[in-house]
C-alpha cells in the first residue's frame, strides 16, 4: 500500500487542472462533465445553479439525492473536489446553514475556493486527510456526505471513525461509493486511483461502518458500475448511517 496516497493526490491534481473525468460509469472521459454528472444521478436543473467549473464529472452516485438536507444544517463534504456537492448543499441549507468541503489535493482546493468567490458566504474549504484527521471539531456536523472517496483511502475503518467523531449525536452520514463482489488479487495503483482496486465487498464495507460505531446502517441504492477484465463485478452504492 506504500505510495497509494501520493498516487491519489497526483491523479486528482491532474483532474483539477485538466477537467479529466474520473470514477464514473465507463471510466474517464465519457462525455462532458455535465453529462457525466447526470449519468450518475445529478439533476440537470440543479447543476445549472452551481458554478460550472465545479462540475468535473467525477463520482459514482449522487448522495445529496438521499441526504434530505434542511435549512440551517451544517454539512461536511469529504473529498469535495472542485466543490459541486458543497455548492449544491449550500443552496439547500441556505444562509443560516454552513457547508465545509474537505480535500487533500491542493489543486482541487484552489479550484474550489476560486469557484466559491462572490456568491457563497456560507461555504469554506479546508485541506485535510480524512483517514488521518478531518479538520473539523467534534460534534460539528449534522450531515456528512461523500461521493466515491472513502474507497480511495487505505484505512476505511479509520476514515469512518473520523466521520463519526465530527457528527453531532443523531447526525447522519450519506455517501456514495464503490464495492466489489471480491477483492482484487493484487493492487494496481492506477486502478486504485480510479476507485476500483480499493473497493471492499459490500459486506466488508458495511462492517467497517459498524466497526466505527454507527447505527442504522442502510444501503439505500445499489447499481452495476463496471465488470473488470479479471471477472470482478464493481457496483456503486449509496449508504446511510446514523451516529
Amino acid at each position: 500500500m506504500d505510495g497509494i496516497k501520493d498516487k491519489v493526490k497526483e491523479k486528482y491534481g491532474r483532474v483539477a487542472l485538466s477537467q479529466e473525468s474520473c470514477c464514473m460509469p465507463g471510466e474517464c472521459g465519457c462525455g462532458t462533465p455535465g453529462q457525466a454528472a447526470e449519468a450518475i444521478g445529478y439533476d440537470a436543473k440543479e447543476l445549472e445553479s452551481v458554478p460550472q467549473e465545479s462540475i468535473l464529472g467525477a463520482g459514482c452516485g449522487a448522495p445529496l439525492n438521499f441526504a434530505e438536507l434542511r435549512e440551517g444544517e451544517t454539512v461536511v463534504d469529504l473529498g469535495s473536489g472542485a466543490g459541486i456537492d458543497v455548492f449544491l448543499s449550500a443552496n439547500k441549507v441556505g444562509r443560516s446553514g454552513r457547508v465545509i468541503g474537505i480535500d487533500m489535493t491542493d489543486e482541487m482546493l484552489a479550484k474550489a475556493k476560486n469557484n466559491a468567490k462572490g456568491g457563497y458566504p456560507n461555504v469554506e474549504f479546508r485541506r485535510g486527510d480524512i483517514e488521518e484527521h478531518i479538520p473539523v471539531g467534534d460534534g460539528t456536523a449534522d450531515v456528512v456526505i461523500s461521493n466515491c472517496v472513502i474507497n480511495l483511502t487505505v484505512d476505511k475503518a479509520r476514515a469512518f471513525s473520523e466521520v463519526r467523531r465530527i457528527l453531532k449525536d443523531g447526525g447522519r452520514m450519506v455517501i456514495s461509493d464503490m464495492v466489489t463482489d471480491r477483492p482484487a488479487a493484487s493492487v494496481d495503483p492506477e486502478k486504485w486511483c480510479s476507485c476500483i482496486d480499493g473497493a471492499l465487498t459490500k459486506d466488508d464495507y458495511v462492517a467497517s461502518i459498524k466497526k466505527a460505531g454507527f447505527a442504522n446502517v442502510t444501503v439505500l441504492e445499489e447499481r452495476p458500475y463496471i465488470d473488470e477484465s479479471d471477472g470482478r463485478k464493481i457496483a456503486s452504492i449509496v449508504v446511510k448511517a446514523v451516529k
